[in-house]
């Protein structure tokens, strides 16, 4: 006999995505939000004066939730009508038998199926706004508590102008309030599909109400109210468009872009032992090497975004290849695209708020990757000083062309650390001291408004969205 381990598993389901974004993308959720929109759509038409009896809605009523005898005969049923919304409506009328004439009354299978994954976009854009509210809230917080402290840049991977731990903090966190700012934008333009018929004509609904069309349109109004939209999309089709999809995925695959930016350069930094990602006590990095404490964190996030990210192009093919009104060729495809958007932007999301909430940083070693560079980057300061001190320009700067030559050679070509300060300083030809070097060479000169950028971001635009955030979800350890 079959287990549930003899069959495949998503790992996003089994493994990776939260029980909150399962449950928006369960079959429960599902069917049960398809008898509460035909359960709309009969409370609406007996308001606007169908004779449908008030019996018929309190059992349709009763009978909301989905229990998994019902989805057993569902499964009975659809074996013979080879239609799942038929093989719903039949279940659900067995349970509302008076009702069983007007479920449905006037609508086509997409009334069901499209505002149900309108409903359901819009509740796991809402749980994925909070997630990525409260990543935002960690990385404040971890950038306020390091804007001081001075580390090397780096353009292309090579040792660049310094920055602060805290400001390259902040450049995660500004692009995951970008993807806030279009997360939202595309929530709150999200419309129910609404009572629109067969090819969206309404032509059925207006004749259920005998050429009145200020009922037609007002029953479109007073489903969408019950549902929780302030409007419809004006026109569709069979379904509303599928660029719809395409806009909300294309809004995930941003979040996947920003998260696994991050996680990219937190596995660079492991490798210059400057950060490390939270490290659980019996962690194993490797069958093979024991003393390894590989950034697997933030691997799954850079593994896990690059599956979301290339999911937007699903939705992009499927809203270019739609016929006229309506095609079913969307289907298959959307049943997968879509749940698995939100499932991985939901896995991505939990890895990187538990990263930024124990990401650890070893200032020691900051210090020391700055100061094998910090010489280099001093040049001008120390021939300008040069100058300040009655030194030849000219002749000042062929001196640390040389020396910075010689530097270069030390380190590359025998391990050495950088002797470019100590050439400087006991070079008769260039008029300062070691006394006087070391003054040039403090790198919070070098860090620019770095700490002053840290705090006016973090009090100007990230505070005031943390205080109108309310309580946020907690950063969880991962179960594996």
């Amino acid at each position: 006999m079959a287990t549930s381990h003899d069959g495949y598993e998503h790992p996003l389901a089994g493994r990776y995505a939260s029980a909150e974004m399962l449950r928006l993308n369960s079959t429960r959720f599902k069917f049960s939000t398809w008898r509460r929109l035909w359960l709309a759509l009969a409370e609406v038409e007996r308001e606007l004066g169908l004779d449908i009896p008030a019996q018929a809605i309190d059992e349709m009523r009763d009978h909301l939730e989905v229990t998994d005898a019902d989805l057993e005969r569902v499964c009975e049923v659809e074996k013979r009508t080879r239609h799942d919304v038929m093989a719903h409506l039949h279940v659900f009328a067995e349970h509302a038998p008076t009702a069983k004439p007007f479920i449905h009354l006037g609508a086509t299978s997409a009334y069901v199926g499209d505002n149900t994954d309108l409903i359901i976009a819009r509740d796991a854009l809402e749980l994925i706004e909070r997630h990525l509210i409260a990543v935002i809230a960690a990385l404040a917080k971890f950038a306020e508590e390091w804007a001081d402290e001075p580390a090397l840049g780096h353009t292309h991977f090579q040792p660049a102008q310094p920055t602060t731990v805290g400001k390259r903090a902040c450049l995660w966190l500004h692009e995951f309030l970008l993807d806030l700012e279009r997360l939202r934008f595309e929530r709150d333009r999200l419309r129910l599909r609404g009572a629109k018929g067969t090819t969206g004509t309404q032509a059925t609904f207006l004749e259920l109400f005998k050429g009145d069309h200020d009922k037609v349109r007002e029953l479109d109004r007073r489903v969408a109210a019950k549902l929780g939209f302030d409007a419809v999309y004006p026109v569709t089709g069979q379904t509303y468009s599928r660029k719809v999809d395409a806009f909300v995925l294309d809004a995930l695959s941003g979040i996947g872009q920003s998260a696994a930016k991050m996680a990219t350069d937190i596995r660079l930094l492991a490798r210059l032992k400057e950060v490390r990602e939270p490290l659980a006590s019996g962690q194993v990095g490797s069958s093979a090497m024991p003393y390894k404490a590989n950034p697997m964190r933030s691997e799954r996030v850079t593994a896990l975004a690059r599956w979301l990210i290339n999911l937007t192009s699903n939705a992009a093919d499927t809203a270019a290849s739609q016929w006229m009104e309506r095609t079913l060729d969307d289907s298959a495809n959307r049943r997968m695209s879509l749940p698995e958007a939100f499932l991985c932007t939901d896995a991505v999301l939990r890895v990187i708020h538990n990263i930024a909430d124990g990401l650890i940083v070893f200032p020691a070693m900051v210090r020391r990757n700055l100061n094998e560079e910090i010489g280099f980057m001093a040049s001008e300061a120390i021939l300008m000083e040069a100058v300040q001190r009655g030194g030849d320009r000219q002749a000042a700067h062929e001196r640390l062309r040389i020396h910075a030559r010689e530097a270069t050679d030390q380190i590359l070509q025998k391990g050495q650390m950088s002797p470019f300060l100590e050439l400087v300083a006991t070079d008769p030809e260039i008029p300062l001291g070691r006394e006087e070097v070391n003054a040039l060479v403090d790198p919070h000169r070098f860090v620019g408004r770095a700490p002053q950028q840290v705090r006016e971001f973090l009090a100007e635009v990230v505070r005031p969205l943390l205080d109108a955030a309310g309580d946020l979800p907690e950063a969880k350890d991962l179960d594996v």
